[in-house]
C-alpha cells in the first residue's frame, strides 16, 4: 500500500504542476442519457408551422430514429471489438514470453466474452438507469423493457447498450497486462466479474450515467477515468499483491514477438477511432473533430516517445513507437471532444514523456512488476489526459470552451477530483477483491507452473509447434 500511495502522490503533483492561470467560458456537449421508447404514433414536431413553433415545444419534440447515426454507431461498435480482439490480445501476446502467449490471448478473449454476458444481465441497467449518485438501478436488468422500438437519442437502444458493453468488456482486458505470466486463469475470471461489478460500473455511472462526477461537471469524452485510469490502478494493485514474476530483475524477459505487438498496436490505433469517435453517438461535426484529434495526438505521441528514446538511449525502438501510440491514444481519450487539433498534438506529445518516465524511472524506483506496463501507459497517460482536458478546453488554446460560469482553474480542479475519486475508489475496491479471490481460488500459480509457462500448465496448449 505504501508503494501505491507513493505513486498517487507523485502523479497528483504532476497534475497540479500543469495548471496554468488563464480562464475562459463556453457550453460543452452534455453526456448522452438513455431516452424512453419512441412509438411510431408519435406526432412529428415538423408538422407545426415554423413561425408558430415555440422553442420549448421544439426542444421537447420526441426523438426519432436516424439511420445514418445508427449505421455509424454499428460500425464504431465493431471497430471497438476489433481493437480488443484481436488488437489488445495480439499487442499483449507479443509482449510476453513465448511460454505464456496463449494464456494472455485466452484471458483477454474469455474476459471479453464473460463481461458481455454480465453487461446484459445487470451491468447496463446499473450503469445507465436512474439510481443514486454512485450506481443506477435494476429496472433494465436482463434488458427488461428494451425492444426494437426503444431509442437512446437517435439510435436504437440495443446499439447504444452494445457499444457501451464493448467498453465494459475491454477495460478488464487491459488489467490482464499488470499480472501477466503468473496468475491463475480461474482467478482472472472471478476477479474480472467482481471488479466490473464493484469498480467499473460505479465509476461509469458516476461519469456517464448521471452520477456524482457528472453532476460535478467532470469531462471524460470516451473513458479516460472510466476505462484507462480505472484499469491502470487495478493492474498496479494486482502487480503489487501478486508480487514479482520469478526471476524478475535477474533474468532477461524480452517480448517474444515484436512483430505481433506492432500488429496489435496498429489494430488498437484503427479500432480506437470507433472508441473515441463513436462516443459522440452521432455522425456530426464533433465526430469529425474527434477524428482528427485522435489521429494527431497518437502520431505526436509516437514521435515524442522515439525522440525521447533516441535522446536518452541512443536508439529509437519499434516497441517504443508502439508504446507511444498507445500512450497518445489513452491521453486523447478523455479530451478528444473538448480540445482542438493543436491541443491534441501537445497532449499526445507530452503524454509520451509522462508514460516513458512511468515505465522506466517510476517503475524502477518503486520496484513493482507491472508486467506489460498497464499503469505506466494507461494509468499515467489517462491521468495526464484527464487533467490536460481541463487546460486545453480553453478557446484561446483551440478548445471548445467551458460551461457558463466555469473557469479554467475550476474545470481543472474538477478534473483532478474525478481522477482522485477514481484512484481511491478503484484502488480500495481492487485490494478487497484481490484478497477475496485469493481466499476463494488463490491468485498465483505454483512456482513449478510459472517456470514451465501458463500455456501448458493452465490450458494444455502451445502457441507454436516447431
Amino acid at each position: 500500500m505504501k508503494k501505491i500511495l507513493s505513486v498517487l502522490s507523485l502523479v497528483a503533483l504532476m497534475g497540479l504542476a500543469a495548471i496554468p492561470v488563464t480562464y475562459a467560458e463556453e457550453t460543452v456537449t452534455e453526456t448522452v442519457t438513455v431516452t424512453e421508447t419512441v412509438t411510431p404514433d408519435a406526432a412529428p414536431a415538423a408538422e407545426a408551422p415554423a413561425a408558430e413553433a415555440a422553442p420549448a415545444e421544439a426542444a421537447a419534440a420526441p426523438a426519432t430514429l436516424d439511420v445514418g447515426n445508427t449505421a455509424f454507431m454499428i460500425i464504431a461498435t465493431v471497430l471497438v471489438i476489433l481493437m480488443t480482439i484481436p488488437g489488445l490480445a495480439l499487442f499483449y501476446g507479443g509482449l510476453v514470453r513465448q511460454k505464456n502467449m496463449l494464456s494472455v490471448l485466452m484471458q483477454v478473449f474469455v474476459v471479453f466474452s464473460l463481461i458481455s454476458v454480465l453487461w446484459a444481465a445487470y451491468g447496463y441497467s446499473l450503469t445507465f438507469t436512474e439510481g443514486n449518485m454512485i450506481v443506477g438501478g435494476l429496472s433494465k436488468a436482463f434488458l427488461s423493457g428494451i425492444t426494437t422500438d426503444s431509442l437512446s437519442g437517435t439510435i436504437p437502444e440495443y446499439v447504444f447498450l452494445t457499444f457501451q458493453m464493448i467498453f465494459a468488456a475491454l477495460t478488464p482486458g487491459l488489467i490482464v497486462g499488470g499480472f501477466a505470466e503468473r496468475i491463475k486463469f480461474s482467478a482472472v475470471l472471478l476477479f474480472t466479474a467482481l471488479w466490473v461489478t464493484f469498480a467499473y460500473i460505479p465509476i461509469a455511472h458516476m461519469v456517464w450515467g448521471g452520477g456524482y462526477l457528472a453532476e460535478l461537471g467532470a469531462k471524460d469524452f470516451a473513458g479516460g477515468t472510466v476505462v484507462h485510469i480505472n484499469a491502470g490502478v487495478a493492474a498496479l494493485v494486482g502487480a503489487l499483491m501478486l508480487g514479482k514474476r520469478i526471476g524478475y530483475g535477474k533474468e532477461a524477459m524480452p517480448p517474444h514477438n515484436l512483430v505481433m505487438t506492432m500488429i496489435g498496436a496498429s489494430l488498437l490505433w484503427v479500432g480506437w477511432f470507433g472508441f473515441n469517435v463513436g462516443s459522440e453517438l452521432a455522425a456530426d461535426a464533433t465526430a469529425g473533430m474527434v477524428l482528427i484529434n485522435t489521429q494527431l495526438a497518437t502520431a505526436a505521441a509516437v514521435i515524442g516517445w522515439i525522440f525521447a528514446e533516441w535522446l536518452f538511449r541512443g536508439k529509437p525502438s519499434m516497441l517504443g513507437a508502439a508504446s507511444g501510440a498507445v500512450a497518445g491514444l489513452v491521453a486523447i481519450t478523455p479530451a478528444c471532444g473538448f480540445i482542438g487539433p493543436m491541443g491534441s498534438i501537445i497532449l499526445g506529445f507530452t503524454a509520451s514523456f509522462v508514460s516513458l518516465w512511468g515505465v522506466t524511472k517510476l517503475k524502477g524506483a518503486l520496484g513493482y512488476d507491472d508486467s506489460l506496463d498497464v499503469f505506466g501507459v494507461h494509468g499515467l497517460a489517462g491521468i495526464w489526459g484527464a487533467v490536460g482536458t481541463g487546460v486545453l478546453m480553453a478557446p484561446g488554446l483551440g478548445g471548445v470552451g467551458y460551461a457558463e460560469g466555469v473557469t479554467m482553474g475550476g474545470q481543472v480542479t474538477t478534473q483532478i477530483i474525478a481522477v482522485v475519486v477514481t484512484l481511491i475508489w478503484t484502488g480500495v475496491v481492487s485490494v478487497i477483491l484481490y484478497k477475496v479471490v485469493d481466499v476463494v481460488v488463490g491468485l498465483r500459480v505454483s512456482e513449478e507452473y510459472e517456470r514451465e509457462g501458463l500455456d501448458t500448465t493452465e490450458h494444455g496448449e502451445r502457441a507454436y509447434s516447431l
